[in-house]
């Protein structure tokens, strides 16, 4: 765990009151343990303390902690696996041996063992409680009878707002790679090429490129007025319009990119509507620095969409910020007092659908930064006109 974590979540503790903090979501155990991930077959924890970290996954799971070495002081498994162990005994299967013999019934109980490891079997533990239904939540306060619960997945999305250097690092490469990969696809996109094909190309470029591909909304003609369209063997035509929503993840950071194209001239009315949409980034660049609330950012992009030639521009929110999720804290939206804070990375990312007549969206990301906030994308976010 870096340094810049560990102060964010020994933040997040004081914060809550309490002792431990446990995870539950992917993002979350990621932030605490470098191991993100989840399984549709029991959830998983990671347990964060002054005294050290720990995992609880199924049992199945722990080669695999193991050979990857992930980061923790602790990893108890629960669950039933049997394997086989090759004499003579390496110190990493030993290890693995070990974790599985004391593998626990259920998560619960592992988790009442990981939280007696760290020293906190009855302290105040806060739990992560967004990837938890009801019934699991309760089995929970069962199960960790010697402990006060409390629920505490705000202070965890909190502590991740701001990034430590590797992160933003992180984020930088996934969003080259989105770039990358979507400006192939606009290299070879053409007449005849569908939607379906689109997308599997970008997916393919992003794997290439060492990235994790998130499903592409590729959008042509009629379909880029619908919001969240899946790709289609609806194949492009000659003067249509063409919206790319991209996105890839790398070392489990997210990226997206927005862009719109359009094959041939475009009409008056949509050109225009995009030269409105970016003066709404342009304006929320201008805006956006630390101390700055996010419905001040909001209202600036809104307010110069509607000078620029959209004057009913109403959308509820016009952005986020960005991490191990693709939707962090902050929403860049109406009545988020929250002031933007130095190392923040933040998404604006601005759409307008006139259902009938044309959909279009362009997205940026910027790092809040004292030093002067700045766009990390490298691709213009020009309206494209594909030959």
């Amino acid at each position: 765990m870096y340094p810049h974590q560990r102060e964010r979540l020994e933040e997040a503790l004081e914060r809550a009151g309490v002792d431990a903090l446990v995870a539950t979501s992917p993002e979350n155990i990621a932030y605490i343990s470098g191991s993100g991930g989840t399984s549709a077959r029991a959830p998983r924890f990671g347990v964060f303390a002054r005294s050290g970290t720990a995992l609880v996954v199924l049992a199945d799971e722990v080669a695999g902690l193991v050979a990857d070495a992930v980061d923790v002081d602790h990893v108890v498994a629960h669950g039933d696996f049997r394997a086989a162990f090759a004499a003579p005994l390496s110190s990493e299967t030993r290890r693995i041996q070990s974790m599985l013999t004391a593998s626990a019934a259920s998560p619960g109980d592992a988790l009442a063992a990981a939280l007696v490891h760290l020293g906190v079997g009855q302290a105040r533990i806060g739990i992560d409680e967004g990837a938890l239904g009801r019934d699991a939540w309760h089995v929970l306060i069962e199960c960790l009878v010697d402990a006060k619960i409390v629920p505490a997945g705000g202070y965890l999305a909190e502590a991740r707002r701001v990034k430590a250097p590797y992160e933003i690092e992180c984020l930088d490469h996934a969003l080259r790679i989105t770039e990358e990969a979507l400006d192939a696809v606009i290299q070879v996109i053409e007449r005849g090429m569908t939607e379906r094909e689109a997308a599997s190309l970008f997916a393919g470029e992003v794997v290439k490129r060492g990235a994790w591909p998130r499903p592409a909304r590729i959008a042509m003609g009629e379909r880029t007025w619908i919001a969240k369209p899946p790709p289609t063997d609806r194949a492009l035509r000659k003067g249509d319009l063409v919206r790319f929503d991209a996105a890839a993840s790398y070392k489990g950071y997210c990226a997206s990119v927005a862009r719109t194209a359009v094959l041939g001239e475009p009409a008056p009315s949509a050109e225009s509507a995009f030269g409105a949409l970016l003066a709404g980034v342009s304006a929320a660049a201008d805006v956006i620095a630390p101390g700055a609330s996010a419905q001040r950012v909001r209202e600036a992009t809104v307010e110069a969409v509607r000078a620029a030639g959209l004057p009913t521009y109403e959308p509820a929110g016009v952005g986020c910020g960005v991490g191990l999720a693709s939707r962090e804290r902050p929403e860049i939206a109406a009545g988020e007092a929250t002031a933007l804070a130095a190392g923040e990375v933040l998404r604006v990312d601005l759409a307008y659908y006139e259902i009938g007549s044309m959909g279009l969206r362009v997205g940026d990301t910027f790092l809040v930064s004292a030093a002067g906030t700045r766009a990390l994308n490298r691709s213009r976010h020009h309206l494209i006109v594909l030959d």
